[in-house]
């Protein structure tokens, strides 16, 4: 079998039953997953997914709840205890997630937000968290293309417009004229890539690249005409906030899709909207 990776998903096979919970198989004596945390209908033989961490007493744990990252990931999470040795964040599961004071910036407060990377800690084997990222963080390397769709974190706001974190690895910009949504740091979005420049610095948009993109839009905008009776009081002179607050697009791509739609004789303009032919 596969080795246990600690502070990620696994899928395990159910070895024994006990009275506070059920073994999973991991070619040793087993780990538990706590019987609250065990699925109603969970019998022995059945494959399941967990996630593994130390327990406070550093045994390894299983638990079906849903960690907001996982090992390797960068997540925005809240503080819920502060000590001299350091912090302790929520990240949806039962024990706490450690940031040692060496590993944050200038000292976390009760309460606040913060973005985080997850990691083995060498020392003691268990998952922790380090707020410094920006050296983790790196385009040296490349590991995408233009074009590619990416997963990406709003890390910081900037004079161009916003500093996004890429798959975890990489930085590019996300111009302010690309922008058609409220962001906030730490917002997880998808994009793509849209230019790479000679220096490896990234430009990202939010979305899907080309025509997938309008196919995806030109799908959303007919279900919106069916759902109100096959018209809509916006046109290419709409305010663009307007388009926006509505249909979740920017100016230009409600213009592009409405021109297809209206080439593929699906809907026509009038005076005041669109109709629903």
């Amino acid at each position: 079998m596969n080795p246990i990776q600690v502070g990620r998903y696994n899928k395990l096979i159910v070895d024994r039953k006990v009275d506070f919970g059920y073994y999973l198989n991991d070619g040793a004596e087993g780990i538990l997953l706590p019987k609250r945390f065990a699925p109603r209908d969970i019998k022995k033989g059945d494959e399941i997914e967990v996630f593994i961490y130390h327990d406070s007493d550093n045994r390894l744990i299983a638990t079906t709840q849903k960690a907001k990252a996982q090992v390797g990931e960068i997540a925005l999470m809240k503080v819920v205890s502060v000590t001299k040795q350091g912090a302790f964040l929520d990240w949806g599961l039962m024990k706490d997630l450690f940031v040692p004071v060496s590993k944050q910036l200038g000292g976390m407060r009760m309460g606040a937000e913060y973005l985080v990377k997850l990691y083995i800690d060498e020392m003691t084997g268990r998952v922790a968290a380090t707020e410094k990222i920006e050296s983790l963080l790196s385009n040296d390397t490349l590991t995408v293309k233009e074009m590619e769709m990416v997963k990406m974190i709003v890390y910081r706001e900037s004079e161009l417009g916003y500093v996004m974190i890429i798959n975890n690895q990489h930085t590019g910009v996300l111009h302010s004229n690309e922008v058609f949504q409220k962001l906030h740091i730490g917002d997880q979005v998808d994009g793509f890539i849209k230019t790479i420049r000679p220096d490896n610095k990234i430009d990202v948009v939010l979305g899907k690249p080309g025509f997938n993109k309008v196919e995806d839009e030109a799908a959303k905008i007919l279900r919106l005409l069916e759902e109100n009776n096959g018209y809509l009081p916006y046109h290419d002179k709409s305010d663009p906030e307007a388009i926006y607050a509505f249909f979740g697009m920017s100016k230009k791509t409600f213009k592009m899709t409405t021109g297809n739609l209206y080439k593929q004789q699906k809907i026509v303009f009038t005076q005041t909207g669109i109709q629903l032919i």
